[in-house]
């Protein structure tokens, strides 16, 4: 099947986008498609003459499906909400507040520290070393 671009001059006939789920009749030779996006196809009267009630009764079937869907999606985005919101407050209530310069990760109070290892002579004198060496 040969397709034609939105706007392009074409011989007369019934053209389908199925895109847009429009069908344009064109009456003359050298007259153009309506203008939109999609690109168009040519067919014949007689499928034109099937596919015009078989696209009315698909929108006349799906536009009140579609409107209770929304309907209903809205309603149980309504009732869900009740009850996050609710826990959302309880959770913030229960949970502590952070303050300012508390040290979070420095363990708890009565906790002992473990003792840091002393310096090994050998970095002693290492350390001694370096000052000496620095100094000259």
């Amino acid at each position: 099947m040969t397709t034609y671009e939105s706007g392009a001059a074409v011989k007369s006939g019934y053209y389908l986008n199925a895109k847009r789920w429009h069908i344009a009749p064109v009456a003359k030779d050298g007259e153009r498609l309506p203008a939109g996006e999609g690109s168009w196809l040519k067919v014949n009267t007689a499928l034109a003459l099937v596919l015009v009630p078989v696209m009315g009764a698909t929108f006349l079937i799906a536009m009140p499906v579609i409107g209770f869907a929304v309907l209903g999606r809205a309603i149980v985005g309504k009732a869900a909400a009740v009850f996050t919101r609710g826990a959302g407050e309880l959770a913030s209530t229960v949970s502590p507040g952070w303050a300012a310069g508390e040290a979070h990760l420095g363990g708890k109070p009565g906790e002992e520290k473990k003792a840091e290892p002393k310096a090994s002579k050998e970095l002693d004198a290492l350390e001694k070393e370096i000052a000496e060496r620095k100094e000259k």
